[in-house]
C-alpha cells in the first residue's frame, strides 16, 4: 500500500487529502485536518522582537516566521496579567465570564479554570486530535490536581503549574555556571515543581535544563503524531521572558541585551526547533502556527523587564503597552506573507481554529471571532471592538477602556506596580484610579502612544458621534456580560501547594525531589 498527498480542490478547504493506493490501482482518499500549534510567550512586550523594531534582540526564527507569515500590528491579549489572559486564550471568553479574576492564581489557590469551560483542546480531541501542552499553565492546581491540563482536554503535559517567580524566588538570577535560582528569598511557599501530566517529576525545577526538556518533549510529540498520521494540537506556553530570567548554557551570555536577551534567544531557539521538526516530518504545509504573548512587559524590572516599544506603559495596565502584543500567523501556501492592521485578539483563536477544523462552537457566550477573513482572504476582519478590563475587574466599574475601530476611549485609568520605574508617571502604582467623563479619546492610528487626548471644548461637537457610538457598544457589551464566580476569591489553602512528598515535614522546605 502506497500513499500520496494532493491538495484540496477548493482553496477555502483547509486540509490535505491523503490517498491510499490499494491493490488494483484504486485510491481511497481521506481528508486530514490541519495540525495546530500555539506558541505563547510570557511578559513579552510589543517592542521586544527584532521584527517589531528592537535593534539588539536576537530572534532569527521569529523574524523568519514574520517574514514568511502574517504579522499583526493591532493584536490584543484579553488581560494585562497572566492567569486571565491564558484562560481567555484557551476558551475564547473574557476572564470575567469564567471567574479568572481578580489578579492571578497562586500555588495554594483553591480555584482554577472551571472544568465546565471548554478549551481549544476540548473542541479538538473529539475530532481525533492528539493534544499536548508544554510550559507554564497558571490556570490552577487544586484539590487532587483537579485543574491541571490533563483535566482540561490535553492528553499530556510537561511544564510548571504557575509562574516561576512564585516558587519561591522573585529576584535572583538563573544562568549557568552561577545558578542562583533559589536562596535567601524564601516566600514561605513550596519550590517550583516540574510536572509530567499530573505527576511531579522534579522539585525544585532546575532552570538551565528546563527549556531543553520542553523542546525535546514538543519535538517528540510532533514526530510521534506525524508517524501515526494523527492531527495534533500543541500549546507551547513558554516561561520566557518572565522575570527572573533564566537560560541554558547554549544562550547564556550570547545576547547583546543581557539576561533578558539571553532568555529571549532561548525562546526563539525553541521556535526554531518546532519549525525544524515540522519540516523534518514533512508536515510544515499542513500546520497552522500562531505566535503571541500573554500580556505586556514588566517595566518595573527596567532592562530586565522587556520593552513596550512606542506603546504607553506595560503589564498590569489598560494602556496599549499592557495588552497590545506582537502576533504572527504562519501557514505555508495558505496564509499570504505580509502585515495586517486589522483588529484581532487571543479571544479569536478558539473560533478561528473551530472554523479551520469545521467543528461546532461551544454553546456558551463567546467573545471571539473567526479570523479567517484576515488570515486567508486578505480582507477586513470581523472584530471592530476591544474591551479592556483591569487586573481586578468589577461589575460596578466594568471595562476601563474601549477600542472601536481606530479610536480608544478611557473611562478609567490607573497605573500598576508592574509598570513602575518608567519616566511616564501615568504608569506608576502611584497613579491611582481616575474616572474620566467625558472619556479620554485617542486615535490609535495616528497616536498609538496615547499621548494626545482628542477631547477638549473645541472638539466636543465634532467628536460627539464617535463618543456616542463607543458608549453604545460599551453598553451593549455590558448587557451581555455575566460575571462568573471569582476563582481567585475562593482563597488559598497552603495544603494545596504541590509537593512531591506530601507527607514530609517541615513544609514547605521539605518538598524536594530529584528527577525520576
Amino acid at each position: 500500500m502506497n500513499r500520496y498527498h494532493r491538495k484540496c480542490r477548493y482553496s477555502n478547504m483547509h486540509c490535505v487529502i491523503v490517498c491510499l493506493i490499494v491493490i488494483g490501482g484504486r485510491a481511497l482518499c481521506l481528508t486530514t485536518r490541519p495540525n495546530i500549534i500555539l506558541i505563547f510567550a510570557d511578559d513579552l512586550g510589543y517592542g521586544d522582537l527584532a521584527c517589531y523594531g528592537h535593534p539588539t534582540s536576537a530572534t532569527p526564527n521569529l523574524n523568519k516566521l514574520a517574514a514568511h507569515g502574517l504579522r499583526f500590528t493591532d493584536f490584543y491579549s484579553a488581560s494585562p496579567v497572566c492567569t486571565p489572559s491564558r484562560g481567555a486564550l484557551l476558551t475564547g471568553r473574557y476572564q470575567t465570564r469564567s471567574g479568572l479574576y481578580p489578579g492571578v492564581l497562586y500555588p495554594g489557590s483553591k480555584g482554577g479554570l472551571p472544568l465546565n469551560e471548554t478549551t481549544i483542546a476540548e473542541i479538538l480531541k473529539p475530532l481525533g486530535y492528539a493534544t499536548a501542552m508544554v510550559g507554564k499553565w497558571h490556570l490552577g492546581f487544586g484539590v487532587n490536581r483537579t485543574f491541571l491540563p490533563v483535566h482540561q482536554g490535553f492528553d499530556t503535559f510537561l511544564g510548571v503549574p504557575y509562574s516561576h517567580d512564585q516558587g519561591p524566588c522573585q529576584n535572583l538570577t538563573c544562568f549557568p555556571p552561577d545558578i542562583k535560582c533559589y536562596g535567601m528569598c524564601d516566600q514561605g511557599i513550596v519550590p517550583l515543581p516540574l510536572l509530567l501530566d499530573d505527576k511531579i517529576i522534579q522539585q525544585p525545577v532546575y532552570f538551565p535544563e528546563l527549556v531543553p526538556q520542553y523542546n525535546k518533549f514538543a519535538s517528540d510529540f510532533i514526530t510521534l503524531s506525524a508517524k501515526h498520521d494523527q492531527p495534533f494540537f500543541l500549546y507551547y506556553a513558554s516561561d520566557h521572558t518572565h522575570y527572573p530570567q533564566f537560560a541554558s548554557i547554549k544562550t547564556t551570555g550570547k545576547s547583546l541585551r543581557g539576561p533578558f536577551g539571553d532568555a529571549l534567544m532561548e525562546f526563539d531557539n525553541s521556535v526554531g526547533i518546532i519549525m525544524k521538526t515540522l519540516k523534518d516530518n514533512n508536515i510544515l504545509n499542513n500546520t497552522f502556527v500562531f505566535f503571541t504573548s500573554d500580556n505586556g512587559p514588566e517595566l518595573m524590572r527596567m532592562s530586565r523587564g522587556g520593552n513596550a516599544g512606542l506603546l504607553k506603559c506595560g503589564k498590569g495596565t489598560t494602556y496599549e503597552g499592557g495588552m497590545r502584543e506582537p502576533a504572527i500567523a504562519y501557514w505555508p501556501g495558505k496564509i499570504q506573507p505580509g502585515v495586517t492592521h486589522e483588529l484581532a485578539s487571543t479571544l479569536d483563536l478558539l473560533p478561528t481554529i473551530a472554523a479551520l477544523v469545521k467543528t461546532k462552537l461551544p454553546k456558551v457566550q463567546l467573545d471571539g471571532y473567526d479570523m479567517g477573513d484576515i488570515l486567508f482572504r486578505q480582507s477586513m476582519g470581523k472584530r471592530k471592538t476591544m474591551f479592556y478590563y483591569p487586573v481586578d475587574p468589577s461589575e460596578k466599574l466594568s471595562v476601563f477602556a474601549v477600542r472601536y475601530g481606530k479610536y480608544k476611549a478611557h473611562y478609567f485609568t490607573r497605573g500598576a506596580a508592574h509598570s513602575d520605574t518608567t519616566p511616564d508617571h501615568d504608569c506608576h502604582l502611584s497613579a491611582f484610579l481616575k474616572a474620566h467623563d467625558p472619556p479620554l479619546l485617542f486615535d490609535l492610528e495616528s497616536d498609538p502612544s496615547e499621548n494626545y487626548n482628542l477631547v477638549n471644548n473645541d472638539s466636543m461637537a465634532k467628536l460627539k458621534p464617535v463618543l456616542d457610538m463607543i458608549q453604545q457598544v460599551k453598553v451593549e457589551f455590558e448587557k451581555s456580560m455575566v460575571f462568573g464566580e471569582s476563582q481567585i476569591g475562593k482563597g488559598i489553602d497552603p495544603e494545596l501547594e504541590p509537593c512531591c512528598d506530601p507527607a514530609c515535614t517541615p513544609k514547605p522546605t521539605c518538598c524536594q525531589c530529584s528527577p525520576l
